[in-house]
């Protein structure tokens, strides 16, 4: 079966536009996936004169990018309560979402988005992921504490050394194999390539 690797990051909103729509799709085309979570500042401190973790976009691209986030979830019928804080820290999710198990990766994930982006949660604080781990039907401390094992640590800093090495810059990303898509609007094109690449 043909296969698609998600790579997504809590803080990104074109992640949470991807998140919502990848798995319907993903059954839609027969296509196999697998949710990759990792932390962009890293890749983003790499880029030539930027210290910063953050994207630090000027103030008329921060503008569009809002604008464009509101009308794709309109288009795509998604909520958008865009966040009191953003971008929002979510390397604490990440962590949790890396030490998960396939059964609930993706609906944790899901969760995640909704209170970063629909109901305005503070992803990065612990009590908060506490609260989606049990709405979601899982042990939160149990999962917190995997999340927190040094070895899941150095597993997400791994994983993004991965995404580095593979050329990711940015996210969501969809990887098959070596093939690299970008943004959530290149998700369809993604998924077609994993079926028969063209090129």
């Amino acid at each position: 079966m043909e296969s698609i690797e998600f790579w997504y990051d809590f803080a990104s909103p074109y992640s949470y536009l991807a998140a919502e729509r990848i798995g319907g799709l993903a059954v839609e085309a027969g296509v196999a996936l697998r949710w990759q979570p990792f932390v962009i500042g890293p890749i983003l401190k790499l880029r030539p004169g930027q210290a910063s973790a953050t994207q630090d976009a000027p103030p008329a691209q921060k503008a569009y990018r809002r604008r464009d986030v509101g009308r794709s979830c309109a288009q795509y019928g998604l909520a958008l309560n865009w966040p009191t804080t953003y971008p929002r820290n979510g390397l604490l999710a990440a962590r949790v979402a890396l030490a998960a198990s396939d059964a609930w990766r993706e609906r944790f994930s899901i969760a995640v988005y909704r209170a970063n982006f629909v109901e305005d949660r503070e992803i990065s604080n612990q009590a908060v992921i506490a609260s989606i781990l049990q709405e979601i039907g899982q042990d939160a401390d149990v999962a917190l504490a995997a999340a927190l094992l040094p070895a899941n640590k150095a597993l997400l800093i791994h994983h993004v050394d991965e995404a580095i090495a593979r050329g990711i810059f940015g996210a969501p990303s969809f990887m098959i194999e070596n093939e690299l898509f970008w943004g959530n609007d290149r998700l369809e094109q993604a998924l077609q390539w994993a079926k028969q690449p063209w090129l």
